[in-house]
């Protein structure tokens, strides 16, 4: 398929190039154009200017935040105005519910064609293909975009007609992490102060009552204390806790440990840290516990 790919951060850059792998033609564009060269290499083509990726089967955006996506596709960047009658936009960007709403109303008074499809995973996996995807738009554009939705992911999960449902999805499953990592780190403060080995912890606790991989990838992270390179930072995660208390207060839906989070992450940030990846709330757990990374 012909594709376009617009915003290269750490994500977009691995799930462009999996498509690149998987044989789909892919024309790329970024506004700090640096990191349009990698993909050069790979195969891909480069566009001169966003409304270049507009006119093939499919343009993809994933970008950093409503902000981002909002100017692209509604403002300066002009997405919208150019994309063709016929080429599906597919948003992959984790943006606000209220944002998503906007942009099936605008799509669709402009007869065109709109896919929310935030994904769940790390750089890793999206350098590996195997995200998760939660798609959300009208069934035959869904349909029309599974090859390039099966080669960014191991499995698709098809919600609803309604686009900003996948937007919340994507926002709930955001939660439930920096639920865990909060908890986590908390629960690791404990046993290190307590003199128990923090790796045999995480062995016990991931082979039996929490064998999940979100509990094994981030549960040896922090008991190796090893936070870098960044997966998604703590900036990132503060601005989808905003944007899941967002959506509880549009909803009426009291949610105090999304408030605890972002306060903590608000710290984290405060401290310097918004650039750190964000299960170094870990970390914040062992300061407040009195402990000094080792």
């Amino acid at each position: 398929m012909d594709v376009g790919f617009i915003g290269l951060g750490h994500m977009g850059q691995a799930m462009a190039r999996t498509l690149l792998k998987a044989g789909h033609r892919v024309t790329v564009y970024n506004r700090t154009h640096s990191k349009e060269a990698a993909l050069a290499a790979d195969g891909a083509n480069i566009a001169a200017r966003p409304s270049d990726v507009c006119h093939g089967d499919a343009l993809i955006t994933m970008l950093s935040d409503d902000a981002a996506v909002e100017d692209m596709v509604l403002g300066s960047g002009h997405i919208l105005a150019a994309l063709d009658p016929n080429t599906v936009h597919i948003s992959m960007s984790t943006i606000s519910v209220a944002l998503s709403e906007r942009l099936a109303e605008a799509h669709e008074k402009a007869d065109k064609v709109y896919v929310a499809a935030p994904v769940l995973g790390r750089p890793e996996a999206a350098a590996s293909g195997q995200l998760f995807i939660l798609a959300a738009g009208p069934s035959p554009a869904i349909a029309f975009c599974q090859p390039l939705l099966e080669a960014m992911g191991q499995k698709t999960f098809v919600l609803d007609e309604r686009q900003p449902v996948a937007n919340l999805a994507k926002l709930a499953g955001n939660f439930l992490i920096a639920s865990m990592l909060e908890s986590l780190g908390e629960t690791m403060a404990l046993v290190r102060k307590s003199g128990m080995d923090p790796h045999r912890f995480v062995d016990i606790i991931t082979n039996s009552l929490f064998a999940a991989p979100a509990y094994k990838t981030y549960g040896t992270i922090i008991a190796d204390e090893k936070y870098d390179p960044p997966g998604f930072t703590m900036s990132l995660a503060l601005k989808d806790m905003r944007l899941v208390l967002a959506a509880a207060d549009a909803t009426a839906v009291p949610m105090p440990v999304a408030s605890v989070l972002r306060d903590h992450l608000l710290a984290g940030v405060a401290q310097g840290e918004g650039h750190t990846d964000w299960s170094r709330l870990a970390q914040l757990s062992a300061r407040r516990a009195g402990l000094t990374p080792h």
